[in-house]
């Protein structure tokens, strides 16, 4: 992270300083420095240092250097056998010593991303109240309604520009999982600073602790959450409402990410704040955007178009709808027409196929129900003898042929062959998607999808899956992960203070990841760019989210800004800076270079 424009703030001193790489002036000596998790270095205090900060006597004499802190902790953390233990030994690092812990994420993020995040994070807001071992964050309960804002303000840093919040009712695949979702906003925001340096000072992960649903949670004598019945109805509206006004109390123009809310909650609240403060649902946008980046990128490596396909979505809860909307958006910005949008795009949930006339169809899905009279056309049964039928998902694919399949069921083996062999007899590559988390609620395996199409689908899942040999072919699976977008959407609403986020920019975000996929990636069967590329994915994002809401008039920033000056300075990248104790000047031994 460079100096910044002076259109952008300033990080809180002497953050400012250090992540610019520059001797910052520190006011902590001895073991409360090395206690601090944001200034620490631990071992790599050099002599100079511990001489100025009193650090002689509480540290070995050898000084390391970072990759060799970088080294030890790979050593320590491969020691260890099961996943969750490595979870607790990075969330250990990340509160004993956070540079180090973000450089090693940053640099090493394949290998640990499964960890911090997707799908060992499932286990660790299972098993939270057991696990945790220092606090994170903010944690609201009910009776903090009419506190808020004297809450918030207790949080360890003061000018808060990202918040990652939960109500804990849909972690994942597993449900409600109480005070234990706490263990998502915390990973997202680690994420946010090793993908794309948002610094971790102007971040907070805050739970809305509204009691639990979770009898095994209520039961368990060792549970850390609001042990109540979740709060429901006007009074968790009331509830979330304060806690909106609370955050813009104190921190005006913060951008809010709502993250595992569950289905109507998720919904309702999205489209009750978007256009009244920066907010975006990344399991409703963010999910969007990954999944239309993988069909652009399988579009363009089978050298497709929009107007010959025809999508058939598996699953109409948040994830579903929010895919659908943006499916359309991209459809309807390719040309094609309203009417050949609504034919083209079909929906089918747990009741069967989504259509127009179906009795007591949810609001938030009539907006994207197909068409009865296409539905009809193509030889559906949705009614006989005035009684209302459910075509199911064999019978839509039978009757609709698709060419892209995509899946946010929750439920294992929701693309069955049946279903598969129905798709592929329509389409010589059909794109099949099975996106569920965790792995063990995923429609199908990227094996068995690439077994019944004779391996001519692309599949992308949104677990990770090892590669597929197919007669002596190798077919590698992408991961449809939200990390691909969330933070450069981020970055790019933060830099450009935008005062929403629209779907043009999950659009645009979706773009970008799909023009980040290299041709050998997709000859090897990959619809997503390797997670070693996320850092630079993440600044394209950001530039593109930033351009467009300049465009939009949605940023107080002049139209002519230079977006990718103000997204390169905003980059911090994790690594140690000199220091000088305030009052005490250096000694003439210096070993760092005066910044």
């Amino acid at each position: 992270m460079g100096d910044y424009p002076r259109a952008v703030r300033p990080l809180p001193s002497p953050f400012d300083r250090i992540a610019a790489g520059r001797r910052a002036e520190i006011d902590v000596t001895g073991s409360e420095l090395l206690n601090r998790r944001l200034l620490t270095k631990d071992l790599a205090f050099p002599l100079d240092e511990r001489t100025a900060f009193g650090l002689h006597g509480l540290l070995p004499d050898r000084v390391l250097s970072i990759e060799e802190q970088l080294a030890l902790e790979h050593e320590h953390l491969r020691r260890k056998s099961d996943d969750l233990e490595r979870y607790i030994g990075l969330a250990a690092l990340q509160d004993r010593n956070a540079t180090l812990f973000y450089r090693l994420l940053a640099e090493h993020m394949e290998e640990y991303l499964p960890i911090v995040y997707t799908p060992t994070v499932g286990r660790a807001c299972q098993e939270f109240s057991h696990i945790v071992r220092r606090t994170r964050g903010i944690w609201l309960t009910p009776a903090d309604r009419d506190r808020i804002p004297e809450v918030l303000r207790a949080a360890p840093y003061e000018d808060v520009r990202l918040i990652v919040v939960t109500d804990n009712e849909r972690i994942l695949g597993l449900g409600d999982q109480g005070a234990g979702g706490m263990a998502i906003p915390i990973g997202k925001l680690a994420l946010y600073t090793a993908a794309c340096g948002i610094h971790p000072v102007l971040t907070l992960p805050v739970s809305l602790d509204v009691g639990t649903d979770n009898k095994a949670l209520l039961d368990d004598p060792l549970y850390l959450g609001f042990r109540a019945p979740r709060l429901r109805g006007a009074a968790y509206d009331a509830f979330v409402e304060a806690f909106i006004q609370g955050v813009h109390a104190v921190w005006p123009g913060c951008l809010i990410q709502f993250e595992d809310f569950k289905q109507h909650n998720a919904l309702r609240l999205l489209d009750r704040y978007r256009f009244r403060i920066p907010c975006f649902n990344d399991d409703i946008q963010g999910t969007a955007a990954v999944v239309v980046a993988g069909v652009l990128a399988g579009l363009r490596h089978l050298g497709t178009a929009w107007e010959t396909q025809r999508v058939v979505l598996a699953g109409s809860g948040a994830a579903g709808i929010g895919i659908a909307r943006l499916l359309r958006l991209a459809m309807l910005g390719s040309g094609m027409g309203e009417a050949d949008v609504r034919r083209a795009l079909v929906l089918v949930d747990s009741h069967g196929l989504v259509h127009d006339s179906r009795e007591n169809l949810e609001a938030d899905k009539h907006e994207l129900a197909y068409p009865a009279a296409a539905a009809t056309d193509a030889g559906l049964v949705i009614s006989r003898h005035g009684r209302e039928e459910h075509p199911t998902l064999l019978d839509v694919v039978r009757a609709v042929t698709p060419t892209i399949l995509i899946g946010t069921t929750g439920h294992a083996g929701s693309f069955s062959e049946p279903v598969i062999r129905a798709m592929a007899a329509g389409t010589d590559r059909p794109i099949v998607l099975p996106l569920s988390n965790p792995t063990a609620n995923t429609e199908a395996t990227p094996a068995d999808v690439l077994a019944w199409t004779e391996g001519r689908a692309l599949v992308a899942t949104g677990s990770p899956f090892p590669p597929v040999i197919v007669d002596g072919r190798r077919h590698e699976i992408g991961q449809a992960n939200n990390v691909f977008i969330f933070p450069g959407v981020g970055l790019g609403a933060i830099v450009s203070e935008a005062r929403g986020v629209t779907d043009a920019m999950f659009l645009a975000a979706a773009e970008t990841l799909a023009g980040h996929v290299t041709p050998e990636r997709l000859e090897g069967g990959a619809l997503y760019p390797s997670v070693t590329t996320l850092r630079e994915v993440s600044r394209e994002i950001a530039i593109r989210v930033a351009a467009e809401a300049l465009r939009a008039g949605l940023s107080p920033l002049p139209a002519d800004t230079d977006v990718a000056t103000l997204v390169d300075a905003a980059m911090w990248w994790p690594d140690y800076a000199p220091y000088r104790r305030i009052g005490v000047p250096m000694p003439l031994m210096s070993s760092t270079a005066e910044g």
